[in-house]
């Protein structure tokens, strides 16, 4: 994806002089497997039809077969769907890094905008599947909080009461990790340097630097 397209995806709320430090969506496949869990769903309609196809064998291997062909014909559809609803998911995710906050956009019919400012984070952490996507996560510093609602597919899974924010089935999700991570690493020593400042000898405050 170019730069050009970036800007026209993202609010025009990142101010000059914010350097975006990378930018990626969820991977489709990885998404529909994990967050839309189609390998649940193919194992349920797998035991479904052994199922279907046992039950209906006392009438006739005919009657098993027509049994099991239809729960097979169902569990096409719902993965088809599921299929669909992750592609639409990828298509209008976005993730962007910058040197001073995360931002996530999602939602299909309902476009949404979160911005994180790294002063609001306090740790990211990394999840890599057999594939090389992975998760990485994100822990919000003590009273942030986000809706699981707003942030779903981009929240980590089952954490209800403190949703933690989540770039979900990223590519190379080990290095956007590191890049969050050195990103957040680089923000608190620059807060820190800024904390620990002197001031002048006249009591005026040093001018604050970008």
């Amino acid at each position: 994806m170019k730069l050009v397209n970036l800007e026209k995806l993202l609010p025009s709320d990142i101010p000059p002089g914010e350097r975006v430090l990378w930018f990626g969506r969820p991977e489709t496949k990885s998404l529909w497997r994990r967050a839309y869990r189609a390998d649940w769903v193919i194992a349920w309609f797998a035991l479904a039809i052994a199922w279907a196809s046992l039950s209906a064998l006392s009438e006739g291997t005919n009657a098993a077969l027509v049994a099991g062909l239809g729960t097979l014909a169902l569990g096409v559809l719902a993965l088809a769907i599921l299929g669909l609803l992750a592609w639409l998911s990828a298509r209008t995710t976005l993730y962007v890094i910058t040197d001073r906050r995360l931002i996530i956009k999602s939602g299909i019919a309902l476009q949404i905008f979160i911005n994180l400012p790294f002063a609001k984070i306090v740790a990211a952490n990394v999840r890599v599947f057999g594939d090389e996507t992975g998760d990485v996560s994100i822990t919000l510093a003590e009273g942030q909080h986000v809706a699981y609602i707003a942030l779903w597919p981009s929240t980590r899974p089952w954490r209800f009461v403190k949703p933690e924010p989540t770039l979900r089935s990223v590519p190379e999700a080990r290095d956007v990790a590191e890049t969050l991570g050195q990103a957040l690493k680089a923000a608190l020593e620059q807060a820190q340097q800024d904390d620990a400042a002197p001031a002048s000898e006249d009591g005026a405050e040093l001018p604050a630097t970008a």
